[in-house]
């Protein structure tokens, strides 16, 4: 049997709309491959080097401004505030690489990640660039996770806000475990 002309038309048509479907399909999987991989490296550049100037655009903090300052007499100085007698005194590592190493707590945030201006730098590679921050607001010390990759733990739970901690209690990094102690 021998296929008519017109048969053999048919027959070119639909080889060649599949072929052309087929090309197609290999350029949407090719463009999806590199939107991947874009990705990843950029996942890869923000950990190592931490977010850009233009991502990190945040509202200031109520408590981070500084209080206006008003002239006082002399008679009207302020008391410096006294170390109460369970308030911590330093951020300690208690396991990982840096176990035994004390951070002093003072009125600044301490900024905890792989990033060399860190003020705990951690060489964990479970550690963001800027992984995590502690600090203290009225008194009370908080533990706020950056948006790090893998995450920040108070005791067993994941942080998703600010939390507030207490002397005693782990704040996880990957495999390094840090403490408020006396």
């Amino acid at each position: 049997m021998t296929a008519t002309p017109a048969e053999a038309r048919q027959g070119l048509k639909s080889s060649s709309m599949s072929n052309l479907t087929l090309i197609l399909i290999k350029i949407a999987y090719l463009a999806v491959l590199w939107l991947f991989v874009l990705m990843a490296v950029g996942v890869i550049r923000t950990d190592l080097f931490g977010q850009s100037k233009k991502k990190t655009k945040k509202k200031p903090r109520p408590s981070a401004r500084p209080a206006p300052r008003r002239a006082r007499s002399s008679a009207q100085q302020p008391r410096p505030q006294r170390q109460r007698r369970n308030d911590p005194t330093v951020l300690a590592v208690t396991q990982g690489p840096l176990s035994g190493t004390t951070v002093d707590l003072a009125s600044q945030p301490i900024l905890i990640g792989r990033a060399p201006d860190s003020t705990l730098v951690i060489t964990d590679d479970y550690a963001s660039g800027r992984h995590a921050r502690v600090y203290s607001d009225n008194g009370r010390w908080f533990v706020e996770d950056l948006n790090s990759t893998n995450g920040t733990y108070l005791g067993q739970q994941k942080l998703n806000r600010p939390q507030p901690i207490t002397v005693g209690q782990p704040i996880r990094i990957g495999k390094t475990v840090l403490e408020l102690r006396k």
